[in-house]
């Protein structure tokens, strides 16, 4: 294990089948990546899902463990395969099975912050790729893994709640709600990585907290959703995401002044997802 790629946040007794899981709010920029990049210390910091592992960190208290990377998204994504290198950025990588997202420059190892700025002024080396990958993406995923076979194991089923936020000019595009535009994205891959009962569940704590929600557009789920979304073998998975002017400065990249307000709001809603473990407690003894 790589202890500076991520860090789990037990509970005191484990009691919900529900996880969550932040693996883009990492802000661990060491002196030698920053170095390498052209981009400032401010602008390196535009595609990090900042203080998203913060809005969920009352989750232990409730029963149920918390994952959060360490190392920024813009180091290793986190929610990209670990084949999805992209050829203009990593020296030799191959050019087949090129996608959209290598294509855009967000490959595992991105080569673009948000806006498309770029992060370093050439190629890496394909040793230094492979380096980010065993020593933070692999401990990751297998911290990932484990927690969710845990789950299984212990409850019957496993309920990943993947935690992520989106610009606000992403909500922009979205059509109006009745009372505003959406707050939150929940993303099931149109049902194929969570039961019914489940995303209905989660959408309805997000609802009743007052936000207003959607699903699957514009984020249906990535990698990590569709990975580890199997609602077959009682594993479900869901993307959240939440806009980020509800809690903070986009262009400054700091708390808003009602940061600790919505804090408490999330961590309600919290609870609430945690209750769907919980109730699953009978019957997964019988």
């Amino acid at each position: 294990m790589t202890e500076t790629a991520f860090q789990v946040i037990s509970p005191a007794k484990w009691t919900s089948a529900v996880i969550f899981a932040s693996p883009h709010s990492g802000d661990d920029y060491d002196s030698a990546f920053l170095k390498s990049s052209i981009l400032d210390a401010h602008q390196i910091r535009s595609s990090e899902d900042a203080f998203v592992d913060q809005l969920f960190a009352e989750a232990p208290r409730f029963g149920a463990p918390l994952l959060r990377a360490l190392k920024p998204r813009a180091y290793l994504d986190l929610n990209r395969a670990a084949d999805e290198l992209d050829p203009a950025l990593i020296d030799g990588a191959p050019r087949r099975n090129q996608n959209p997202r290598i294509a855009s420059g967000l490959g595992v190892i991105p080569r673009v912050v948000a806006n498309g700025r770029a992060i370093y002024r050439g190629k890496l080396p394909r040793d230094e790729a492979a380096h980010r990958i065993d020593q933070v993406w692999h401990p990751y995923h297998q911290a990932l893994a484990k927690l969710l076979q845990e789950a299984r194991q212990r409850f019957g089923q496993a309920v990943l709640v993947d935690c992520h936020s989106m610009p606000h000019e992403a909500v922009t595009t979205l059509p109006t709600q009745k009372g505003g535009l959406p707050e939150v994205v929940l993303g099931d891959r149109f049902g194929s990585s969570a039961g019914a009962r489940i995303i209905d569940h989660i959408e309805e704590a997000f609802v009743k907290a007052g936000l207003r929600v959607v699903r699957n557009a514009p984020f249906a789920g990535a990698y990590i959703t569709r990975t580890y979304g199997r609602p077959s073998r009682n594993q479900h998975a869901v993307q959240v995401e939440i806009d980020r002017a509800l809690y903070m400065d986009e262009s400054r990249i700091r708390p808003s002044a009602d940061f600790t307000a919505f804090q408490s709001l999330i961590t309600e809603v919290t609870q609430q997802i945690t209750f769907l473990g919980r109730e699953e407690l009978p019957l997964a003894a019988e």
